[in-house]
């Protein structure tokens, strides 16, 4: 069965998918236990059935959603040059995330939510 996550992504143009893939691989390094399902109407990785991150694509940019705008604010200043709102993290594919703030949001939102 296909999850939610995969669904969407099989939905969108090579370039964006990659990008979306790439970040989702890092997530799956990080939390080898997540679960795809839905999350605020938006296709999200789970854990313990909890929302851990959710990533996807606009018609302008790509989005990281942590889930937590305590984690944006974490990370702010290590991503000079990226938009950011109290949840969202916007990147783009010719500007992708890097890999160790990935990680760190991944370790982040697992410790917020217990698992």
């Amino acid at each position: 069965m296909i999850g939610e996550v995969t669904a969407y992504l099989d939905g969108l143009d090579a370039d964006r998918a990659a990008a979306l893939r790439r970040v989702l691989a890092i997530v799956a390094e990080e939390a080898p236990e997540t679960q795809e399902g839905k999350s605020y109407g938006m296709p999200a990785l789970k854990v313990a059935g909890k929302p851990l991150i959710s990533v996807i694509a606009t018609k302008t940019h790509l989005s990281l959603f942590p889930f937590s705008g305590e984690i944006v604010e974490r990370v702010a200043d290590r991503l000079p040059g990226f938009s950011l709102s109290k949840g969202t993290i916007r990147f783009q594919v010719d500007q992708p995330l890097p890999d160790d703030v990935i990680r760190d949001i991944v370790r982040a939102r697992l410790a917020q939510i217990g698992a």
